[in-house]
């Protein structure tokens, strides 16, 4: 480790051949207690992205999170600058959080490059935060760490005189239908879910905060062992303190996302995704931090490299367990450690800790196999993402491992045609729509229709909206249908244990094949081929496509209207179309000019 290199932010901060710069930037920061001893004295000055606050109540705790990273940062011999990270509360954000992943990687890439930064530690949990996050610190490329914030505590309820599990978003969707059926009222729906909240910290379930803070873990940019720790136990505030320490060491090391993010390194994040159940939300923001290092990754990759990778957690939506159970039986390095001992992980890609994978991992094992199953005895086979082609678009996801045995009984069990569908179609246009209408018995939906929702993707919603997962009408709840085929341009939670059809590229607001779809329309799934298509002949869908007309569409910010005209589709990561990639920014162009 090479400890008397300079280090960026002594331009800032200590330039004699500039000494009227050096002043401008150093004198501000002596005013609320810093020396001048401190900010010359050649320690590593590292960032804290803070990404906790009110009004993102899932990463609140960070606020005292980052006292002991601090602490951490400090006894290395670092010096340690908290600043604020653009919120991104998944259940506050209006129309949907994921309008704003964008901007705030845009807002932190402005931080970590413009100011005097060598390292920065990169607060994590709520669902985008983690690659809005890690989308900034692979563009800047100086050394980085992810420090998860942790799932809540278990919910509990108690039904027929048993306590069973609640989980977080899970419950909002059993509670849906139960509500719908008639079982409960309002006052008890809202006494549901408040029971999925028992703690600080993110979603308990194996939903987007979680899947995307393990794969975070699995790509190398946390130590080992730290994206599952419950956010109120004493070793999540205990490695806090750890990270704090080890960026320091990492900037010495000069070690970069870049060094870890590799191309190796993602396919290890894509297998992890499928052996933990991961959510459907994980494809776009793998590819949006990929291409944020000009890593290739391809929507392709996730079912060449994950369909076939075997459900080993049984982690709520797709199992039982809650995000304690997943921590106490072992965690991502239990996973970790299956899929290395089987062959799918490349064990040679580095980790933050300075270590490979396989020196982290390789003996590591699971501490309950009722959580966390082995590789040769999972809970389901082939349980990765199917990405699902055809006439109505040319990519989709569909979540294998969350088909129960009563979907498939209803829809995939025909001896004639097993793991094929057909059913009608009942088109609409946005949740507005859905809501209004899904009830009247006029459409005549039954058990053999097709739902489908379109114009909620990246330029439809603005921001692609978690709304594909629909309830069937009131009537067929009652009759103990509750779960009917799924299809939509937008996303779904990462909690909900629907076999949608999402995440459909391209939307229909820009004319993917969605557009075209009318209600009465029959389609066709077919799992075989992992094929979509609309029952219609070639030259009817070319006189509707010669008649259709774009959605009238409102930005009701400035932001809405600069993300419509940058972002990108679903299957590529819904990113920013740039006119420069803005690849490793530090390497191309050095320290910024002088402010003054």
């Amino acid at each position: 480790m090479n400890k008397k290199r300079k280090l960026r932010s002594a331009d800032w901060f200590n330039d004699p051949n500039h000494p009227d710069h050096t002043a401008i930037y150093i004198e501000r920061y002596l005013n609320y207690g810093l020396t001048r001893e401190e900010l010359q004295s050649g320690k590593p000055i590292i960032g804290i992205a803070q990404t906790g606050s009110d009004l993102t109540p899932c990463n609140r705790h960070h606020r005292e999170l980052a006292q002991r990273v601090r602490e951490g940062i400090r006894d290395a011999g670092g010096i340690p600058l908290e600043f604020p990270v653009h919120p991104i509360a998944e259940m506050g954000k209006r129309p949907t959080a994921a309008l704003d992943r964008n901007l705030a990687y845009l807002g932190l890439v402005e931080i970590l490059y413009g100011y005097p930064l060598d390292g920065v530690v990169l607060t994590t949990g709520c669902d985008k935060t983690t690659p809005a996050t890690l989308m900034a610190a692979a563009a800047v490329d100086i050394p980085a760490i992810v420090l998860s914030g942790g799932p809540m505590l278990n919910g509990w309820e108690t039904k027929n005189n048993e306590e069973q599990r609640v989980g977080s978003g899970t419950i909002i969707w059993r509670s849906r239908e139960d509500y719908a059926r008639g079982d409960i009222d309002y006052e008890q729906f809202m006494q549901n879910v408040t029971r999925s909240a028992p703690s600080v910290g993110h979603c308990n379930t194996m939903g987007t905060a979680l899947t995307m803070n393990c794969l975070a873990e699995g790509l190398g940019m946390s130590l080992p062992g730290c994206a599952a720790i419950p956010a109120p136990y004493k070793e999540r505030s205990a490695m806090a303190y750890y990270t704090g320490r080890r960026i320091v060491d990492m900037v010495w090391e000069d070690l970069k996302p870049s060094d870890i993010m590799t191309r190796a390194a993602f396919l290890n994040a894509v297998r992890l995704c499928s052996a933990i159940g991961g959510s459907t939300n994980a494809p776009p923001h793998l590819q949006a931090i990929a291409n944020r290092l000009g890593v290739a990754l391809s929507i392709d990759d996730w079912q060449t490299f994950g369909e076939k990778i075997p459900l080993l957690v049984n982690c709520q939506p797709a199992g039982e367990y809650l995000g304690e159970d997943f921590y106490r039986a072992g965690g991502v390095p239990a996973v970790m450690g299956e899929l290395l001992r089987a062959g799918h992980i490349d064990g040679s890609c580095r980790s933050v800790n300075g270590r490979t994978l396989g020196e982290n991992y390789a003996r590591q094992l699971p501490r309950n196999t009722q959580v966390i199953r082995s590789f040769d005895d999972p809970l389901r086979e082939h349980a990765g993402f199917a990405v699902m082609r055809g006439n109505l678009f040319d990519s989709a996801i569909m979540k294998k491992s969350v088909i129960g045995d009563d979907f498939r009984k209803n829809y995939l069990s025909n001896p004639e045609h097993p793991n094929v569908l057909r059913g009608r179609a009942i088109v609409f246009e946005g949740p507005e729509d859905y809501h209004r209408r899904i009830d009247d018995p006029a459409l005549e939906i039954d058990e053999h229709c097709i739902l489908v929702i379109r114009n909620c993707g990246p330029i439809g919603y603005p921001g692609s909206a978690e709304v594909v997962n629909m309830r069937p009408p009131n009537y067929l709840i009652k009759r103990g249908v509750n779960c009917l085929p799924c299809i939509g341009d937008g996303r779904q939670s990462g909690t909900s244990a629907s076999p949608s059809i999402l995440n459909a590229s391209p939307e229909a607001a820009v004319g993917g094949g969605l557009a075209l779809l009318e209600t009465n329309d029959i389609v066709e799934i077919d799992l075989n081929k992992n094929q979509v298509n609309v029952l219609v002949e070639d030259g009817e869908l070319q006189r509707r496509r010669a008649r259709w007309q774009p959605p009238r569409l409102v930005n009701q910010t400035p932001w809405q209207e600069i993300y419509r005209n940058t972002v990108t589709q679903l299957a590529d990561g819904s990113d920013m179309d740039l006119k420069e990639a803005h690849l490793h920014i530090v390497e191309c162009h050095g320290t910024p000019r002088n402010s003054h």
